[in-house]
């Protein structure tokens, strides 16, 4: 393949049981609701004002009160899942790999520039990536393909040479609806739950996975 593009969250590193928790204490502590784990897990894609409207509504929060929500949540998230913020195993070694072979690479995520900067500064990787699409960059989420396809644009790929890592099947189905094939990383989700998108080459734990050696 000609490019690599990345989701984060859940892709790169194994963070979705954190932004859940944290997601989970806003809506119930302080937005008085009473949401349970299963009912708020599946909603953990998208934009931050989109999980709020799935789970709230369209009218219910002004844009200054998701803009002061989205930022008590990411603010309780880093600073809960910061002792264990890592890349998934084998991730370095595929991404020093791809930096060596010239092969170029993006992220292609709902994140906001905070929490990428957050894993890109921390974990000192940001030379590894030729761009970054987020939250902000988009007009629509995933699964709608525009994330990937500006990825492979400011690579200067074809979305058909690009082959996308992600964990949720909102963000296979983005890549499809980009024609890029996907890589699951089965972090957050099982492999049934992607059995109606045909663009899924292969599932894995970690990058330590054969298969995604051999990509390279």
């Amino acid at each position: 393949m000609k490019a690599f593009i990345f989701d984060l969250n859940g892709t790169m590193i194994h963070d979705m049981e954190y932004h859940t928790k944290a997601w989970q204490h806003i809506f119930n502590h302080e937005l008085g609701s009473n949401f349970t784990w299963e009912e708020v897990k599946p909603q953990m894609y998208g934009k931050n004002g989109e999980v709020l409207e799935r789970m709230f509504g369209p009218d219910r929060f002004t844009a200054e009160e998701i803009e002061q929500l989205s930022v008590a949540k990411e603010q309780r998230y880093q600073d809960e899942f910061r002792p264990h913020l890592h890349l998934l195993p084998g991730l370095a070694e595929f991404l020093e790999r791809a930096y060596q072979q010239d092969i170029p690479v993006a992220i292609g995520s709902a994140a906001i520039p905070f929490n990428i900067d957050f894993v890109l500064d921390t974990l000192d990787i940001r030379r590894y990536f030729r761009a970054i699409v987020s939250a902000d960059d988009v007009t629509l989420s995933k699964p709608h393909p525009e994330t990937f396809l500006k990825a492979a644009a400011q690579l200067g790929v074809a979305p058909a040479d690009c082959v996308v890592f992600e964990d949720v099947p909102k963000g296979a189905e983005a890549a499809h609806n980009a024609g890029m094939n996907t890589v699951i990383l089965t972090t957050t989700h099982q492999p049934q739950e992607f059995a109606h998108l045909p663009n899924v080459l292969h599932f894995a734990e970690d990058f330590n996975d054969t298969f995604i050696s051999n990509l390279l």
